[in-house]
């Protein structure tokens, strides 16, 4: 097979699977199915019918599906997400899937399947209570963000570093779909009509464009650390016992708000979405709290390990000088609570939404969904500056939830 660019069939990719040491039988009958559901991906599930065994590859696209060819990708980004994964791997190693191989030209990362696991979003628009996860992915944000800053590595090196994770296409889309398109008629934007009244007044808010562009310039300019770039639940794999992290493909160094915020906006997405999924008030009560309590908890676990790597682990001389611990960490948590609040506001509007909201049935719940997303985003990205705690965002969304 040709190691020339070009979108590998099924066949090919059992051909390409079978070229890669100890991973199966020089004999083995191998099947494939293209499973990728994303917007810029190819992804192939090959697996060995006698032993099971089984892995997923992962192919660049140079376009982005949801669009096509006219919309074209760098396949670069292949390789930014292959050394993200080895590097998280590195920090975190039960937290993200194994790397085989990177096939540089043909854009393609070949990695653990993670079968066993569902995606996120899906286990929580089932209803699904994850105990572990909170410890996960607090874990998660702590290390791999405190370990590439300047914080945790020498100046120099990150410097390095944060040149091989320069993403100008990928934080391209970022910068128009979630700090720009959502606050103007952009021809971008998808949204229902039944909400209109409310978009056209998000689009008319001066006080919160101001706000967005505040956090807009952050996300352009301050690099802090190598970040995931897209951690919503669409990107973790789950189980009770187990999370792994996936598709680091935006990752770009930038505010470690950003993909603090991601997590705790997409379970504030799915707060909203229990509006239709919930079959009465008092189990939707019981769930909401459950979310409310894994926002907090997520941030607690960050925080309070990244305290720790502060104090034990901190390269930067000046750093270590008393008070600015908590200047920085205050820093983080407001920068957390606005891109969360973008986060949620770009998911109703804007080009793609979530399916906790946008697969519900009823129609008059998923407008009560998507109105009260909207009202606990817009709140977290006026309020942001102000925060002192993360009890900040449990009060901003209860209030918004008993107005409604």
């Amino acid at each position: 097979m040709t190691k020339q660019y070009h979108p590998l069939t099924e066949q090919e990719a059992i051909a390409y699977a079978r070229t890669i040491p100890d991973l199966f039988a020089p004999q083995a009958e191998l099947d494939c199915r293209e499973i990728g559901d994303g917007n810029l991906n190819l992804v192939f599930h090959i697996t060995d019918r006698s032993s099971g065994r089984s892995i997923i590859m992962k192919q660049a696209l140079p376009y982005a599906k949801v669009v096509g060819e006219s919309w074209p990708l760098t396949l670069d980004r292949a390789r930014i997400e292959s050394e993200a994964l080895q590097l998280e791997g590195k920090l975190c190693p039960n937290l993200v899937p194994r790397v085989y191989r990177y096939e540089p030209e043909l854009a393609l990362t070949v990695m653990e399947d993670l079968s066993d696991h569902i995606i996120m979003r899906r286990g929580l628009i089932e209803r699904r209570v994850y105990p572990l996860f909170a410890g996960h992915i607090g874990h998660f944000l702590a290390r791999t963000l405190f370990l590439t800053s300047d914080l945790g590595m020498n100046q120099q090196e990150k410097k390095l570093q944060q040149k091989r994770f320069v993403n100008p296409e990928l934080c391209k889309i970022t910068e128009d779909l979630i700090f720009a398109d959502p606050y103007y008629d952009a021809p971008t934007n998808s949204f229902d009509e039944a909400i209109r009244d409310e978009v056209e007044a998000i689009w008319s808010d001066s006080d919160l464009h101001l706000e967005v562009a505040r956090l807009r310039h952050g996300f352009l300019t301050n690099a802090q650390a190598l970040l995931h770039g897209d951690l919503h639940t669409g990107s973790i794999f789950i189980t009770e016992q187990s999370t792994k992290v996936i598709d680091p493909e935006f990752a770009y160094y930038g505010p470690m708000g950003f993909d603090i915020g991601a997590v705790i906006a997409n379970l504030l997405l799915n707060y909203a979405g229990q509006e239709g999924w919930s079959p009465d008030a008092e189990s939707r009560a019981q769930y909401r709290a459950w979310l409310l309590q894994t926002v907090r908890g997520v941030w607690e676990t960050f925080e309070r390990e990244f305290r720790a790597l502060w104090n034990e682990q901190l390269v930067d001389r000046m750093s270590a000088t008393p008070g600015f611990q908590d200047i920085y960490v205050e820093q983080v948590l407001r920068d957390t609570i606005g891109y969360a609040g973008c986060k949620m506001v770009r998911r109703v509007i804007g080009l793609a939404h979530v399916a906790d909201i946008d697969r519900i049935d009823d129609a008059a719940a998923k407008e009560r969904a998507q109105r009260l997303a909207l009202a606990i985003g817009k709140a977290l990205i006026k309020h942001h500056r102000s925060a002192a705690s993360i009890d900040d965002v449990t009060r901003i969304v209860e209030r918004e939830t008993a107005a409604r």
